[in-house]
């Protein structure tokens, strides 16, 4: 009779341990923002590492093509991150691109030589500025502090990638989105506004951001 009064307590105490530990991981549910910020930045992954791919298949100009090597590279290791930060959050991830970003690969897909080059860094400039003002927006009202690290931690790299991609376009003849000197758009811009945004701006950010979709309607030819 002992051993059953024992083995109640035993059980009793087990659960008494475990539902701290339960109720830890029900209260740790990432925010909205968190939660679209990792689904966002995995489909820009996703979209980078394709077209990435395609600079490297179809690229005239060895600097596209070696810049979608770059690409891929650090976009599939940013990837790891999202998608170990998700698993850890129990946030569900797209299995695929946007529609946009599909659509997009596609055109690309049907071009080839130097009209390829072009195409490709069009798109590739407006898909980096809107990755850098979604990342700024995560870093300013991001509240799981394991997402606004890894948008910490993007940043510099997303701004590298745009900042590559501004040079091989002046080389290239394409029409780079007006943005600020150092071709941020900053925290204040007209997608990503917040309250104490100022506090981590990218380097150079200023409140001049252009609109995401500026893939589709570059400015009048400048050769």
């Amino acid at each position: 009779m002992l051993g059953i009064k024992r083995l109640g307590l035993l059980a009793a105490l087990v659960l008494v341990g475990l539902a701290p530990a339960a109720a830890a991981q029900a209260a740790a549910q990432p925010s909205t923002q968190d939660t679209q910020y990792l689904q966002a930045v995995h489909q820009v992954n996703l979209a980078e590492i394709a077209s990435g791919n395609l600079a490297q298949q179809k690229g005239q100009n060895q600097q596209v093509k070696d810049l979608g090597k770059q690409f891929v590279t650090d976009h599939t290791q940013l990837d790891q991150t999202v998608q170990s930060t998700a698993q850890q959050l129990n946030v569900q991830l797209p299995s695929d691109p946007t529609a946009d970003q599909q659509k997009v690969i596609n055109k690309l897909n049907n071009l080839s030589g130097a009209e390829f080059d072009k195409a490709w860094v069009t798109a590739e400039l407006a898909g980096h500025v809107a990755a850098i003002q979604a990342t700024q927006t995560e870093i300013s009202q991001g509240s799981e502090q394991s997402v606004v690290q890894l948008a910490q931690d993007a940043l510099p790299v997303l701004q590298a990638h745009y900042d590559a991609l501004v040079a091989l376009a002046q080389t290239l003849g394409v029409p780079v989105p007006q943005t600020s000197a150092s071709g941020t758009p900053g925290p204040g811009g007209s997608t990503a506004p917040a309250p104490g945004g100022t506090e981590s701006p990218a380097p150079g950010g200023s409140s001049e951001a252009p609109a995401p979709g500026t893939t589709e309607s570059p400015a009048p030819s400048q050769s």
